[in-house]
């Protein structure tokens, strides 16, 4: 494991040239890795650990997600069970539920969880607030965490690239000795592109934070006000909706990904440097002062109890699906749906 300096602090980073493949199959050629879940993450990462010629199986209630598994090539009766018998056949159960499901599916999962397993997430939220999920493992199991740090149709498309998505992991649990083999060998199993050390309860809180902050929440407040403002002031549609989502998604965020931001302050025209200049500093003092109350709200577990509260009430499903609609049919996703329509590939 290297240790790398990022702007003045030293981290433990696993790359794959010092993790190779061959070595992730040698330290797992005898388990059983069940994934459980076929939702989110559990396509990509059971696909990717399959390609990669790991022992695989699939666990998931019978269903539409059951035929999709189907579909994706995994054999009832073969590769592909149900939930229960998937976690009595795995030694390495991969629990990719959603953090909702997780509690539904828990009693179910532990009593399989016998000694020398290893219970596997991709996200800290059920063991980092496990009084209010229940989810306590017994001590004689591994517990571990390789968590990618984005959608799982990322993880399958950039491991069909060649790429890869990076991917935090940790050890919560060490019941057997081995459990930061299991871990990362996982990690290089499912493709990622370099794997970084974090424990449960930071990835929990700064995925929580990055979904309501940058990743979602706030970018999506972000382009609201713009688009908002320029259509409040005679703007069109599409002139509004270019200059505030098409410009930045299509032409600087790639770029901004492959080079930085400072690479981008640096190479555009001297106009738009003055005013990025001048107007970061408004816009971070206005921003900083919300973000703080988020990530409060996150590691005090409020967020987290909102999230049990709202999918175990009557009806939630139903008015998610509302919330949804009236943001999929807002103005501004109107427009983008048109504007999708007129890119070049489109036509």
């Amino acid at each position: 494991m290297a240790k790398l300096n990022f702007g003045g602090v030293e981290e433990t980073v696993i790359t794959r040239s010092e993790f190779p493949l061959e070595k992730a199959r040698e330290i797992l050629k005898d388990e059983v890795i069940a994934v459980i879940g076929y939702g989110v993450q559990g396509p990509g990462q059971s696909q990717n650990l399959r390609d990669n010629g790991f022992n695989v199986i699939v666990g998931q209630r019978e269903g539409k997600t059951f035929e999709k598994a189907i579909k994706d090539g995994w054999k009832p009766g073969e590769t592909l069970f149900s939930i229960e018998e998937a976690c009595k056949r795995g030694t390495i159960i991969l629990c990719l539920l959603s953090d909702a499901a997780v509690l539904s599916v828990w009693p179910t999962i532990k009593k399989h969880l016998t000694a020398g397993k290893a219970l596997y997430f991709s996200h800290g939220f059920a063991i980092t607030w496990n009084d209010r999920t229940g989810v306590v493992p017994p001590k004689d199991v591994d517990v571990i965490m390789v968590a990618p740090k984005g959608s799982g149709a990322s993880v399958r498309s950039l491991f069909l690239e060649g790429r890869g998505i990076n991917s935090s992991f940790a050890v919560y649990q060490d019941a057997t000795g081995k459990a930061l083999d299991r871990t990362l060998a996982i990690g290089i199993g499912i493709g990622s592109g370099y794997l970084f050390e974090t424990t449960f309860t930071r990835e929990a809180v700064s995925d929580l934070t990055g979904e309501r902050g940058s990743l979602m929440g706030a970018i999506q407040g972000l382009f609201l006000a713009q688009f908002e403002v320029l259509r409040e002031n005679g703007h069109t549609p599409s002139e509004a909706f270019n200059e505030t989502v098409e410009e930045l998604t299509q032409s600087l965020t790639p770029l901004i990904a492959d080079k930085g931001m400072d690479w981008m302050y640096a190479n555009c025209s001297t106009t738009a440097q003055r005013g990025a200049l001048d107007w970061m500093t408004p816009f971070h003092d206005a921003i900083k002062p919300v973000m703080e109350r988020l990530y409060k709200s996150v590691k005090d577990g409020v967020e987290a109890q909102k999230s049990i509260d709202s999918n175990s009430q009557p009806g939630y499903r139903e008015g998610l699906n509302e919330e949804l609609r009236q943001l999929r049919e807002s103005e501004l996703w109107r427009t983008g749906e048109t504007v999708r329509k007129l890119r070049p590939e489109n036509n």
